[in-house]
């Protein structure tokens, strides 16, 4: 199985104390099954570039996380995807944040899992295969 991290779960990886379930899951997932979105990198730079620690938090993102995953792109099809499920949960009165909504048009588009601690936010939007180790880890640690 293959893996969309999003912003929620590769912060965790950055903390000097990460989930030790979320670190046990992760050694089991191959490197060619990890991926994440050229839109989790961004915010990843914004909240490196508002940080009072801001050359640590940049050498982190350069050194550790685009090293260690496939970045996917924002292309048309995403975009398709994230327009068709915006549309949908507005007309449900459920809209979701855009970065968000585009992370999880990246999964669906690319037929990956998101690995999210964020599950209020991505359990609405359908179709959407969601791993919950580190939000599970979160309930019970």
């Amino acid at each position: 199985m293959a893996y969309l991290f999003d912003t929620d779960a590769i912060s965790e990886l950055l903390r000097k104390k990460p989930s030790p379930a979320y670190v046990l899951w992760l050694g089991g997932v191959a490197r060619e099954d990890q991926f994440t979105s050229a839109v989790t990198v961004g915010e990843l730079f914004r909240g490196a570039f508002r940080s009072a620690d801001r050359d640590r938090h940049l050498k982190n993102i350069e050194e550790r996380v685009l090293t260690a995953v496939t970045v996917l792109p924002y292309d048309t099809g995403v975009a398709r995807v994230y327009g068709s499920l915006c549309a949908e949960l507005e007309s449900k009165g459920r809209p979701l944040a855009d970065a968000d909504l585009q992370i999880a048009s990246t999964a669906l588009h690319h037929d990956l899992t998101l690995m999210t601690g964020n599950l209020r936010h991505f359990r609405r939007v359908p179709g959407l295969s969601i791993e919950t180790v580190l939000a599970d880890g979160r309930v019970s640690g």
